[in-house]
């Protein structure tokens, strides 16, 4: 992305603004111009108007569009390792067929309770500084998931994060191939269901395979 990084950060925070409720208001609008009318159309003069505010009054908070769409970007993302951080202690000592399960319920469930949302974020992560944001979350949530793994009774797994980051993928991927546009009929309704397979199968396997070298 050209825009300078520190470009990219708010103006002044929401507890310093005095109104959190700005902010979101803020937030809300932008999502709902960028749902509805797209990039391209999506100017602080649009969420201004659609928020009930002054153009002056966006660039209060942040000094251009990309700065606003780079943090409710950033809300999203932290929102979903949220809940994936949440989860993984909940399930710290179950057996490995729950923590596939509870796992990979809490991350669709994070991505894509609002679908339309997500699909809008996706689309501009690329070019909003996501990349280096979503590696960031990944770290977060695969050390979660890493930390999680440790504690499993029925299994032992010599590289806990190792096998967290490649269990991230195997749930990220079909999230992606479905908020692309490219999956096949049929593919969200199953989507839990199989991905679960999969990642019980995964993490059962290894963990065969773990007691038998040992």
């Amino acid at each position: 992305m050209s825009t300078p990084k520190a470009s990219l950060k708010p103006r002044k925070s929401a507890v310093q603004a005095r109104s959190a409720a700005t902010v979101e208001a803020l937030h809300t609008a932008t999502l709902q111009v960028l749902i509805q009318q797209g990039l391209v159309r999506c100017t602080t003069t649009r969420v201004a108007e659609r928020a009930g505010m002054s153009v002056g009054s966006v660039y209060q908070y942040y000094p251009n569009r990309d700065a606003l769409l780079a943090a409710i970007l950033e809300k999203h993302l932290v929102r979903v390792a949220d809940a994936v951080e949440h989860a993984c202690v909940g399930l710290q000592g179950a057996t490995v067929a729950d923590m596939a399960a509870g796992l990979v319920t809490t991350l669709l469930t994070a991505k894509l309770r609002e679908q339309a949302v997500s699909k809008a974020l996706y689309a501009i992560a690329a070019e909003r500084g996501g990349a280096e944001l979503v590696a960031r979350i990944n770290v977060r949530m695969v050390g979660a998931i890493a930390a999680m793994l440790a504690t499993a009774p029925d299994a032992y797994f010599e590289d806990p994060a190792l096998i967290a980051a490649i269990s991230l993928s195997a749930i990220v991927g079909p999230v992606r191939t479905l908020l692309e546009g490219n999956a096949p009929p049929a593919f969200e309704a199953t989507l839990e269901q199989q991905t679960t397979l999969l990642l019980k199968a995964y993490l059962q396997a290894h963990a065969a395979s773990s007691t038998a070298d040992a």
